[in-house]
């Protein structure tokens, strides 16, 4: 029987790891598939941060626990889906980042390699080790859904006008790895969709975290006249399409790539 209403977008039964969850977008993605009833895995390099949201989520009444490990590091990665053993995966996002600056002159190999290995070879390794699992998935709710959290900047490139120096400008490595994960995600959404493995990704635009709007007002200023709805984005307005995207209410949405920028890369 189908779901009707807001049925549709219900994740009750479900589980879902969320990596890099314990950040600014991260967090609220948690929140959002927690608060329609999955059991939400909380990745993050820092054991503790992870321990404090899900202890957060739990006291809030849903379902979570914490999942500390590091997404570049694949032995780790593997003794995480060996510990779930037989448990089925139903949700993966791939959120996970590294914050940075420069430009083309100021950057080194290393840190196109790094922001490389953390966008796109951490979610090969994390999609490969989580196929037992998010096959399981699909035998108890018959999909899985893997997102992965792209950027704007996959698509277009920063506009260094607005930045005060190159310590500040997004950098050319960032937006680099990010345009490979959106191929990655359809080659995999080609991949594993005749297994109703679904892999989508997610571009969102400007999102600058709640420290950066408190301490450089001028500079969300700049942001904001970019964007032709006149402000940047907050977190939560990203819990619509990861819910959408997460659920069987985008049961026939594979490969895609939604934008999230209030219409930034439509200029």
């Amino acid at each position: 029987m189908m779901s009707t209403g807001v049925e549709i977008f219900s994740l009750i039964g479900k589980s879902a790891l969320i990596t890099g969850a314990t950040g600014y977008l991260g967090s609220a993605m948690a929140h959002v598939l927690a608060e329609a009833g999955a059991h939400i895995f909380v990745n993050s390099r820092s054991e503790k941060q992870c321990i404090v949201l899900a202890k957060k989520l739990v006291e809030l009444g849903y379902s979570a626990e914490p999942a500390a490990f590091d997404v570049t590091d694949k032995q780790e990665i593997d003794n995480f889906f060996k510990n779930l053993e037989s448990s089925p995966l139903h949700i993966l996002i791939n959120n996970a980042h590294i914050g940075s600056s420069g430009n083309i002159e100021s950057s080194t190999s290393g840190e196109y390699s790094k922001s490389y290995d953390i966008s796109v070879l951490a979610a090969h390794n994390l999609l490969n080790a989580a196929l037992p699992s998010l096959r399981k998935g699909v035998q108890s709710n018959l999909e899985a859904s893997v997102i992965n959290i792209s950027s704007m900047y996959a698509m277009v490139s920063p506009d260094q006008g607005i930045y005060q120096d190159i310590k500040s400008m997004n950098p050319p490595f960032y937006g680099a790895s990010k345009a490979a994960l959106l191929q990655w995600t359809r080659y995999a959404a080609c991949e594993f969709g005749p297994e109703n493995i679904r892999v989508n990704s997610i571009s969102p635009g400007a999102f600058p975290s709640l420290l950066v709007q408190k301490d450089q007002p001028e500079f969300i200023v700049s942001l904001s006249k970019k964007v032709p709805l006149g402000r940047v984005g907050i977190a939560d307005e990203l819990k619509g399409p990861v819910l959408f995207l997460a659920s069987g209410a985008s049961s026939y949405i594979n490969g895609s790539n939604i934008v999230i920028d209030g219409g930034w890369t439509c200029w």
